[in-house]
């Protein structure tokens, strides 16, 4: 695979549904908006769904590239997170990200893309030295 380029804004996630979650009190800083680490936590949690079913077992995050947060997110706020394989190696995989909340409190709001970034997992044995990534179709 190669990296996809990943269009500006779109009105609609890209990838798989792999988490959803409600910002809460706790997640607050104090302005009131919810931790970017919170959220970036979240999203490491999600982006190695499909990495651990592309390795077929057990992964470790590496890296994180070109994280943006393009608007806060409120308590209360429901977040959904999305993600899709853009690129394989050897032992690695990079997975884009994205997190887009809805207000619950408004019936019928409108999801909004806040955060992205591109997180490189490598794939790991049982002594978490980097392995090969299955062949596909084996």
């Amino acid at each position: 695979m190669t990296d996809a380029p990943v269009p500006a804004l779109p009105d609609q996630p890209l990838g798989q549904p792999v988490g959803r979650v409600i910002a809460m009190p706790a997640d607050t800083n104090p302005e009131g908006d919810i931790f970017g680490g919170w959220l970036l936590a979240h999203m490491d949690l999600a982006g190695a769904t499909p990495a651990f079913e592309l390795a077929q077992g057990r992964c470790a995050t590496v890296a994180l590239d070109a994280m943006v947060f393009h608007k806060p997110v409120s308590v209360g706020d429901e977040v959904s997170i999305y993600a899709r394989v853009i690129k394989t190696g050897r032992t690695s995989i990079r997975v884009h990200v994205e997190a887009w909340k809805r207000p619950r409190n408004q019936a019928h709001a409108t999801s909004e893309r806040v955060t992205e970034g591109v997180f490189t997992y490598v794939a790991i044995d049982q002594d978490r030295n980097p392995r090969p990534l299955p062949t596909l179709g084996a």
